[in-house]
């Protein structure tokens, strides 16, 4: 992969998408300053200019390689070596389902996956990924952490972000092996925020409360939580977690 560093920019996944045809498969934009990162559900991504990592992976795939129904592979990929990475320095990281990555009970990284179909296939990928490596004080995010705060440290961005993004290049070939694609679900689960801890949920389709316990998830992405002997299933923006 080879990566590209930008001084300033809106949104690494904005300008990737801009200029998608001008960017070969496994170009990483980086940024030191982004002045309009973008989140899930609409939200924007606040970052400290040069403090941390906001960078955008592009993927391209042959027609048919990777289905639609497919795209919930690419976030245990990216989450597993987000997870990976922030494991060799140190920290215990837990994945908010479905791709926020937590320290704690304080989110540390956030990803931000955008696809462009042909057909029923994904031809392209734009993964954004935002993690918070030197930032400190967070005035808009309440519960927010970073890599600083959990370790003390400091590091540099340019080598963290170059073993990062190798990480994430030995999960890829997960991607297009069925068979081994299938331990991504188990390393992925094992990573649950709240896995195995009794706690309270909103059903995003009816408003319904309610406690249960996550178990995993299945090959299809869907969450699974266990209340009591009812097993529920949910995809993304179905369940709301109460914290």
């Amino acid at each position: 992969m080879t990566i590209r560093w930008l001084s300033s920019i809106d949104s690494t996944n904005s300008e990737a998408l801009r200029h998608l045809e001008d960017y070969p498969s496994g170009t990483v934009l980086a940024a030191y300053e982004q002045t309009a990162g973008r989140g899930q559900r609409g939200n924007t991504w606040f970052t400290e200019p040069g403090k941390n990592l906001t960078f955008s992976i592009v993927l391209k795939f042959p027609e048919g390689c990777l289905p639609a129904s497919g795209v919930h592979w690419l976030n245990y990929l990216i989450s597993d070596a987000v997870a990976s990475f922030l494991q060799e320095q140190g920290s215990v990281p837990q994945v908010k389902w479905p791709n926020d990555v937590y320290v704690g009970r304080k989110k540390i990284c956030g990803v931000l996956i955008e696809n462009i179909l042909q057909g029923s296939s994904v031809a392209a990928s734009v993964i954004g990924v935002g993690v918070n490596v030197n930032q400190i004080v967070f005035p808009q995010l309440a519960n927010a952490t970073s890599l600083a705060l959990c370790t003390g440290k400091e590091m540099a961005l340019e080598p963290a972000l170059e073993r990062l993004v190798a990480l994430f290049e030995e999960h890829l070939p997960l991607l297009f092996d069925e068979k081994r694609r299938e331990s991504l679900i188990e390393s992925y689960s094992a990573l649950l925020f709240q896995k195995g801890v009794r706690a309270r949920y909103r059903d995003l389709l009816t408003g319904e409360e309610f406690s249960g316990v996550i178990e995993g998830v299945e090959a299809d992405g869907r969450l699974r939580i266990r209340e009591g002997k009812r097993l529920r299933y949910y995809r993304f923006k179905e369940v709301g977690y109460i914290l």
